[in-house]
């Protein structure tokens, strides 16, 4: 006798109003423990306990990102690449602490990391060597160096905002995230509701031009009520540069995104991970923060303190 099918209902699709609550709330979660240990007034708790936060964040964005190469068939060295990533947090922080010497001019540092990078392809160059096989030799290098720059690398930018010499580096890195993650809420709430001209279909198919408005419109005024109510922590900031700041930075999150969507279009999946509801993996939490932390500290460098 045929079993009877059981008819199951779909579950409800979840409303563009509960998306967004999760989504803010996986996003306030993780940053709001990052700035509270940026903030505090134990030099242990604002130093180590951040560096170890920052080195979980890129360790675990990192993994996610060798996992997206992974599904496409691509060799890669994982665990030297993240063991690499991780390194790489950790020596420029002892660089920039001041453990070694004391550090007063922002280059130094991108000095010692190009050192690094080199030691560190010099190393995937020997790890190649040694492995069995020579046919994935290109890719094998190439994807595990494009991993440690794509995430740990442009991560490691908000520790030289943050050890920025003669300036409140702790600000600053609190202005760039809020301004950028304006420009996520902007772009999502926009186009959520008026969003119909698409930005970018073979790519992102939920991006739009609306939405892209609506992050420039979101972080700009983020950018100039922070610098208004913070402007004597923010020193050499004018309302000026605020504006163009937050336009600027609004953008290049928007453009951090699309290309975090190009790997996991890339590579067949919607969400890099899923560690934090309503959003997904790690990379999908910092992917508009990766391009605007290089972004906040070239501005710093050679605008507001040349």
């Amino acid at each position: 006798m045929p079993v009877e099918q059981q008819l199951v209902a779909a579950p409800p699709p979840k409303s563009k109003a509960g998306i967004l609550a999760r989504r803010l709330g996986s996003s306030v979660a993780l940053w709001a423990v990052v700035i509270a240990t940026l903030f505090s007034e134990s030099k242990i708790v604002s130093d180590y306990v951040f560096l170890a936060v920052m080195m979980a964040i890129a360790g675990l964005g990192l993994a996610e990102f060798y996992d997206l190469i992974g599904r496409r068939q691509v060799a890669c060295f994982k665990d030297w690449g993240i063991f690499g990533g991780v390194l790489l947090m950790a020596s420029t922080f002892v660089y920039l602490s001041g453990l070694m010497q004391p550090q007063l001019h922002p280059a130094k540092a991108n000095d010692f990391e190009t050192s690094f990078l080199i030691l560190f392809v010099l190393g995937l160059c020997l790890r190649q060597l040694a492995a069995g096989t020579n046919t994935t030799a290109f890719f094998a290098i190439s994807s595990t160096l494009l991993g440690l720059m794509y995430v740990p690398w442009l991560l490691n930018f908000i520790q030289k905002i943050k050890f920025f010499p003669n300036i409140n580096g702790a600000y600053y890195v609190l202005y760039f995230v809020l301004v950028t993650k304006f420009s996520d809420l902007g772009a999502y709430v926009v186009g959520s509701l008026i969003g119909k001209h698409k930005m970018s279909p073979r790519i992102s198919p939920g991006k739009t031009w609306e939405g892209f408005g609506g992050a420039i419109l979101f972080s700009t005024i983020a950018s100039v009520i922070f610098v208004g109510v913070a402007h004597s922590k923010l020193q050499h900031m004018s309302l000026g540069h605020a504006v163009f700041l937050g336009i600027a930075l609004g953008a290049a999150a928007v453009v951090g995104d699309l290309v975090e969507s190009l790997f996991k279009r890339e590579a067949g999946v919607k969400d890099s991970g899923r560690l934090f509801p309503g959003i997904g993996g790690m990379l999908d939490l910092m992917d508009s923060l990766l391009f605007n932390a290089p972004l906040m500290y070239l501005y710093l460098r050679h605008v507001l303190t040349r």
